[in-house]
């Protein structure tokens, strides 16, 4: 009887899923193991992370990378940052591109589009950002009943493409939107509005093979793969916030 394939378990913010994607099969193909991997909203894989669900390597923000480490549920070595994602516009591919250049015009666009897409105001760090973005500009309010929230920004930006709802407008990190068939990228969010993030990988400290959990992580991070993590929307790490 063959041997059962080796699996590492991977609890991942929605921004990754992509580069998960992309590489996963070349890493089984390199180590022979499977790549069970989970996305979501970042707060939700915390909250899956500390419930108990399997989980050999973590991707999520740099910041709550670090904050579990300190808590000692991640390990203090192995990790490694992947890149900056910035927090862009999309619409439905083949529709017209709102000009989203300046606060005035970016309130314009969202005044008039027909609904609003976005990730879950409370634990996806996109739509927490945007939902903040929404307030600063005094529409919160008025846009409530076009807004149309998910858990992560991944079915975002699929309710989005398959609604076809005419003059809808999502927003997510960008790395989800160019992931996203059937939609396009407006331009990320600029000025003040600006949110570029930093995620990060690192190897839980109950990972079932270490060695295994950190082959994944330098695949990820590392530099051969840097043109892929362009291709998905990464950018290098520069003091993102």
């Amino acid at each position: 009887m063959a041997a059962e394939a080796r699996e590492l378990h991977v609890l991942s913010g929605g921004a990754v899923q992509g580069l998960v994607a992309a590489l996963q099969e070349r890493f089984t193909r390199d180590t022979g193991a499977v790549v069970q991997a989970r996305f979501g909203a970042v707060g939700a894989m915390k909250e899956a992370l500390l419930g108990g669900a399997p989980c050999d390597v973590m991707i999520v923000t740099e910041a709550m990378v670090a904050a579990l480490q300190a808590d000692g549920v991640l390990a203090a070595d192995g990790g490694s940052a992947i890149g900056r994602v910035r927090t862009g516009i999309a619409v439905r591919t083949g529709e017209p591109r709102p000009d989203i250049g300046t606060p005035q015009a970016l309130k314009a666009a969202l005044l008039a589009a027909a609904a609003l897409y976005f990730p879950d105001p409370q634990r996806a760090t996109a739509g927490i950002h945007f939902a903040s973005v929404l307030d600063r500009l005094g529409v919160r309010e008025s846009l409530a009943p076009r807004c149309r929230n998910f858990p992560n920004g991944v079915t975002s930006m699929r309710a989005l493409a398959d609604d076809g709802l005419v003059g809808a407008i999502g927003c997510t990190q960008v790395t989800e939107i160019l992931a996203t068939p059937g939609i396009e990228l407006v331009g990320p969010l600029g000025g003040d509005f600006e949110l570029a993030t930093t995620y990060s990988a690192a190897p839980t400290t109950r990972a079932a093979d270490p060695a295994l959990a950190r082959r994944f992580i330098d695949l990820l991070a590392g530099a051969a793969t840097g043109a892929e993590r362009a291709r998905c929307g990464f950018q290098a790490d520069a003091g993102s916030r």
